[in-house]
């Protein structure tokens, strides 16, 4: 027995919504991590100010940069084979429309494996700045 998904535009719109919606997501992670990086760049530059796990933040903080970019990119790339789909539909191209489809939703699947990944470091960050503020308690 062998299923193949039928496809049309009201499969296709269902990623319409979903998948900007997930590249704002992105971008304000983004550019809250941007701000957070030109704060300790001022502080380090014009204060002379060091924290103590400095060094793991900053690998953390370039990690996570990476990350990020790499989850963009790839829902960038759904948002592209999605629009594909669509046009691949117009034309009538059934089977190409199903395979560019195929691969928005990888790209979007890979989008947020990176994204996860992301958060996990995130933690990590928040993790090292309780232990800087630990050490100032004992």
């Amino acid at each position: 027995m062998r299923f193949v998904m039928n496809i049309d535009y009201t499969v296709v719109a269902l990623m319409f919504p979903a998948i900007p919606f997930t590249i704002s997501i992105y971008s304000n992670r983004f550019h809250t991590l941007s701000s957070l990086i030109r704060k300790l760049h001022d502080e380090y530059i014009f204060e002379k100010h060091i924290p103590s796990e400095w060094k793991k933040q900053l690998i953390n903080l370039n990690g996570r940069i990476k990350l990020l970019r790499y989850s963009i990119v790839f829902a960038s790339f759904g948002f592209l084979f999605n629009m594909l789909t669509v046009f691949g539909l117009y034309l009538n191209r059934i089977l190409e429309a199903r395979i560019i489809f195929g691969s928005c939703l990888i790209a979007m699947i890979i989008s947020i494996i990176f994204f996860i990944r992301e958060i996990q470091l995130s933690t990590k960050a928040l993790k090292l700045h309780l232990s800087d503020m630990k050490i100032k308690l004992d």
